[in-house]
């Protein structure tokens, strides 16, 4: 049985998401964790979807039979709940992004997502379907507040970067979704004078789609360029993500963000090793930041930061910023991804040199994603046979085949091709300066490939 994807387990909540599965998944993870301390704790949180109080309660029912004790922390955006769930365990109730019909299931231990060896033995004991304990071993609950305190120490981290907000004018595009009670106050108690738009927790998210792109926000962008702001903010339905929108109304590029908050923190560092976790699909921009600054960049799968940061920390390394594209983990706040702390980091980053400051460091090179078509069952060998063909068709400075294959260039061009995990595609990403010419030849090398498979 496999549940999880890159962000936990997501769907319909009437087909796959259902009552009866997260009733399975919070006693399987209650007697994951008795099994492994004497006693267990779970924060158990949601977002603001109209089947998260349904879910919680059956999450709740499935963890209490197994033994392990409840407190509910409500509605909360996933990073309060990952900063709740330090020194415990927490499950959120949510499906991110994902349209108003899903729901999902996110589940931390100490602050940080489970990985991929705790969601295997989650599956596995959801598959064996264990009854309930013993009637007089069944666990408690309880209730606390986490907002207030998560949102100060996310004001207390981003206090030690940058410059104070006043006079910085902000407007936050919170979605219909959980940043609403997040971003907007931590930057007005920064000092920021901050606009928002559909700012009203709606589980139908009438406002817009929940996932933040281009087309979703361009309610935000046209109040930006249209008025007088500094910036704007857009976040997703669990204010995981977050999304730049400079004074004239342009999306600043996902990488780009990342190479500007990387190369601050490697140059605040006083580490002798500092070092970035990004994805493959991520921009060499910000490798030139990065060493620029004098820290590394180290690489792991989608989905996967966690196991980047504790892989990096295991060689030595010592990680002071991890991101993915639109996701960013502040290690010096905590192992989670957390929009709010990237808001008020970003925040405070442009109040000290300007937006167009922060970016013009940057070499923002033309960029392009193609999906070319392949069965399922070609991927395999397809991806094999690249590792070997696209190298000697390309005649790259380096080779990367751990998550694919990812050729860099002497100038400092990049492609990366991977299977699709979720559909019957090989992805091919570029960045170039004649970036049409570098996809075209990738991609008649994969086609080749794939044909072959």
């Amino acid at each position: 049985m496999e549940l999880f994807g890159t962000a936990g387990i997501r769907g319909s909540a009437t087909e796959r998401v259902t009552p009866e599965l997260a009733l399975r998944v919070g006693r399987a993870a209650g007697r994951a964790a008795l099994e492994s301390d004497a006693s267990a704790e779970f924060v158990v949180g949601r977002d603001g979807r109209t089947t998260g109080q349904g879910l919680a309660a059956a999450v709740e029912a499935g963890l209490l039979s197994a033994g392990a004790d409840v407190t509910r922390v409500g509605v909360v955006p996933t990073p309060a709940l990952a900063f709740a769930s330090r020194g415990r365990r927490g499950v959120m109730l949510t499906a991110s992004h994902n349209p108003p019909t899903d729901n999902g299931i996110k589940m931390f231990v100490d602050g940080q997502e489970y990985d991929r060896d705790l969601e295997r033995d989650i599956e596995t004991r959801v598959g064996a379907d264990a009854p309930p304990t013993d009637w007089d071993d069944w666990g408690a609950t309880g209730t606390s507040g986490v907002l207030d305190a998560y949102r100060d120490a996310i004001v207390e981290f981003a206090g030690q970067h940058g410059a104070d907000l006043d006079g910085l004018s902000v407007a936050v595009d919170c979605g219909n979704g959980m940043s609403a009670l997040g971003t907007p106050q931590v930057l007005r108690d920064l000092g920021a004078r901050v606009v928002t738009l559909n700012g009203q927790i709606d589980g139908h998210f009438p406002g817009r789609e929940s996932k933040p792109t281009p087309e979703t926000l361009a309610d935000l962008i046209a109040f930006v360029a249209d008025g007088d702001f500094d910036f704007g903010i857009g976040h997703d339905g669990d204010a995981d993500r977050i999304v730049i929108i400079d004074g004239d109304g342009e999306v600043v590029h996902e990488d780009t963000v990342i190479a500007m908050v990387a190369e601050h923190y490697v140059r605040v560092s006083d580490a002798e090793d500092p070092v970035v976790v990004t994805t493959p699909n991520a921009s060499g921009r910000i490798d030139e930041r990065v060493r620029e600054a004098g820290g590394r960049v180290e690489r792991v799968r989608l989905g996967a930061l966690h196991e980047g940061i504790a892989s990096a920390r295991a060689d030595g390394g010592d990680v002071v910023f991890a991101a993915e594209p639109w996701k960013h983990v502040h290690p010096s706040l905590g192992g989670w991804i957390d929009g709010v702390a990237s808001a008020a980091l970003v925040a405070r980053l442009a109040a000290e040199s300007g937006m167009a400051g922060l970016r013009e460091p940057v070499t923002e090179r033309p960029y392009r994603k193609v999906s070319v078509p392949c069965p399922d069952e070609n991927k395999r060998a397809a991806m094999a046979a690249l590792e070997t063909s696209l190298p000697e068709a390309m005649a790259p400075e380096s080779v990367d085949t751990e998550y694919g294959v990812r050729l860099e260039f002497a100038d400092a061009s990049w492609t990366l091709v991977r299977p699709s995990g979720t559909e019957p595609y090989i992805r091919v990403y570029s960045e170039a300066d004649d970036v049409d010419a570098l996809v075209d030849e990738v991609t008649a090398v994969v086609e080749g490939e794939v044909e072959a498979a």
